[in-house]
């Protein structure tokens, strides 16, 4: 019976035949993400809004893995252009059963809000709040109802924590979690969830930006002796975007070792 269950949830957590699209797809998280659910057996759309050959050489590394990927570019903060990315998901693979919304910006100069520039305000809301948004408005109207659809956006562990410095940023992501949250409660009629992933410090461009060894030594002592990795928060999302996370919707979950 042991072995028969333990076949059964890994069957759960396969991906075979379903579509994902991820924007912000080709580096830091989203592309761990993107390797994770390819992996898995999705075929998956590579979100990018600047760096092509990142994208592409992704693209390259899955198929010679033998697994189906695009790459699109798309601003995720521009309406016209996140309808395109659906678009040309469609085209590809046909209707995406999975949308994970990876896509953020953070300013590396930390600033008190006294003296947070309005132009990193809004940079930093066009993208982690407007962009998510726009994705997951496309997403509501677009995953195919009774498909086993998933949306999952991303905030971080920093709500909770509220660090001076961040104050703008952290503005972006409980806005993030309070939109997917209501979203949960809209899509689930169609037989979709929507859940946010909040990871604490992992290591990527994003974090490392503007942070001296001294931080990250802090960092460090408070979340298990290190700071995560992308693997360790893709696998999470992959759970989110399978069978076996059916029942699981309006959540916030947060990836970070115990960084409090």
């Amino acid at each position: 019976m042991a072995i028969a269950n333990a076949e059964n949830t890994s069957s759960l957590l396969r991906l075979d035949g379903r579509v994902a699209l991820v924007t912000g797809g080709s580096r830091g998280i989203g592309r761990e993400v993107s390797s994770h659910l390819a992996a898995l057996g999705a075929r998956v759309v590579v979100n990018y809004v600047s760096n092509s050959a990142r994208a592409d050489e992704l693209v390259a590394e899955l198929a010679s893995r033998g697994h189906q990927a695009v790459a699109v570019r798309a601003d995720v903060s521009d309406p016209d252009a996140v309808h395109a990315l659906f678009d040309r998901a469609e085209e590809a693979f046909g209707s995406p059963h999975i949308v994970v919304c990876c896509a953020g910006v953070l300013s590396d100069k930390y600033p008190a809000l006294a003296d947070t520039a309005v132009d990193d305000f809004n940079a930093m809301f066009a993208v982690n709040v407007r962009g998510t948004f726009l994705v997951c408005r496309e997403a509501a109207n677009r995953v195919p109802a009774n498909s086993a659809g998933r949306i999952v956006t991303f905030s971080s562990s920093i709500v909770g924590m509220l660090l001076p410095g961040y104050a703008a940023y952290t503005a972006t992501n409980a806005a993030v979690e309070a939109m997917t949250k209501i979203l949960a409660k809209e899509v689930a009629a169609k037989g979709v969830t929507a859940n946010v992933v909040a990871p604490g410090p992992v290591r990527t461009e994003l974090f490392l930006a503007g942070k001296d060894e001294a931080f990250l030594r802090r960092v460090e002592q408070q979340s298990m002796g290190r700071i995560a990795e992308t693997t360790d928060v893709a696998p999470v999302v992959a759970f989110l975007a399978s069978n076996a996370a059916a029942w699981v919707n309006g959540q916030v979950i947060r990836v970070n070792g115990g960084f409090v």
